[in-house]
């Protein structure tokens, strides 16, 4: 699966052990070019060292709540490519301190700017990217099992990943006639900047690891290949899905026997 002369951009690198990361590096080996996004200045010191060490110096700072900011990505973008081919959505947030304790607590304003960051932005994203993917396209977003099932101390996040998925669906069907797919992969507990800010997210992970069919949650570099899958030729039929890389932990109604 090749994707040379593809155009990227990446969005939601935090470190080098971000789920985005490994999927940067998956599309960086397959021939892809691409283009960082990050939030404030102290996550941009963390990226530059990154996106060069893959042969990238197109890195911009983008807070996908300000029009302005997300204007400016699209207009550099058009300007220095003129078109693109993947847009690679890794971007959601909530308090931390609303991730710990009971749903019923969840603020109005948390809850406004969770559903914002967390789903609204692949919305407004897929829309300014589509005049560009002009030879179609492959969209993919990051969700989580706690979309469909609880999950302790997930709270508005799982909420608000089911309004993603709800989306994925949506976008496949109004961007599928020029070509542009929609997807969404959902990794199993990952040892993230973003996974750790769940309260007991140690346990959730060794819990998953534990009781998943492969004994292992999903690595990078797993999660990378589903990606570049989707992005590339081999995924020219797939939209509209939610692909599940958790070493099939999802199947499971209970933990295994010697877990119970």
């Amino acid at each position: 699966m090749r994707l040379d002369g593809k155009r990227a951009i990446v969005m939601g690198v935090a470190n080098a052990h971000s789920i985005a990361w490994g999927i940067a590096q998956s599309l960086h080996e397959a021939g892809a070019e691409l283009c960082f996004t990050h939030q404030g200045e102290a996550f941009g010191k963390r990226l530059a060292p990154l996106a060069e060490s893959v042969g990238s110096d197109f890195i911009h700072d983008v807070d996908v709540t300000d029009d302005a900011s997300v204007d400016r990505l699209f207009d550099a973008v058009a300007e220095r490519w003129g078109a693109m081919d993947i847009l690679i959505h890794a971007v959601a947030f909530s308090d931390k301190a609303e991730l710990t304790g009971r749903f019923s607590d969840t603020t109005r304003g948390n809850f406004r700017n969770s559903l914002d960051i967390s789903c609204y932005s692949l919305i407004d994203l897929s829309r300014r990217a589509m005049p560009l993917m002009e030879d179609g396209g492959s969209i993919v977003t990051l969700t989580f099992e706690g979309s469909r099932r609880v999950m302790p101390h997930y709270n508005v996040m799982g909420v608000a990943k089911a309004a993603l998925e709800a989306s994925v669906r949506y976008l496949a069907s109004d961007l599928g006639e020029q070509g542009i797919r929609v997807n969404a992969i959902s990794p199993g507990p990952m040892k993230t900047l973003a996974g750790s800010a769940i309260g007991g997210a140690r346990k959730t992970f060794r819990h998953a690891e534990a009781n998943a069919p492969m004994r292992a949650n999903a690595t990078l570099e797993a999660i990378g290949g589903t990606a570049l899958w989707l992005c590339s030729d081999a995924g020219a039929s797939t939209t509209g899905e939610i692909v599940h890389v958790d070493g099939g932990y999802h199947v499971m109604g209970m933990p295994r026997p010697d877990n119970l």
